[in-house]
């Protein structure tokens, strides 16, 4: 399997890692009798929880559209050299993301979600010429 299908799984869990994060840091954390209703309390939760829970919105809108790009990519016969590159970038990028997000830089923010963006774009470029 080639290190570009490793970041799909990776992306796929990100949101995962970014709503834990919301629940079970900062002052507030989510209690066991709060989980019956974990959406009503994220969106009552403020500051660097809200915004981690708002970066795992985010993931999951820029999920599918990475997946599929992959995935195109490497059915086209794209380099795959060039799909690992671009498919590890999107993972750093993401992660970073979520940084900028959860730390309220948000002209950082916009900046690196751009790049992410790109790297999606570039993997269906990837494809064809592939």
């Amino acid at each position: 399997m080639i290190l570009a299908f490793w970041c799909v799984l990776v992306a796929a869990f990100m949101p995962v890692a970014l709503v834990g994060y919301a629940k079970f840091t900062g002052n507030r954390r989510m209690s066991p009798k709060e989980n019956h209703h974990p959406r009503v309390w994220l969106e009552d939760s403020e500051g660097p929880q809200k915004r981690a829970y708002w970066a795992q919105l985010n993931s999951f809108e820029a999920f599918p559209p990475f997946a599929a790009a992959v995935i195109i990519a490497v059915i086209a016969g794209g380099s795959v050299t060039a799909i690992n590159i671009l498919a590890v970038l999107f993972i750093l990028l993401r992660v970073l993301y979520g940084w900028c997000y959860i730390t309220d830089r948000a002209s950082w923010r916009s900046m690196v979600w751009f790049g992410a963006t790109l790297c999606t774009i570039a993997l269906f470029i990837v494809a064809a010429v592939g």
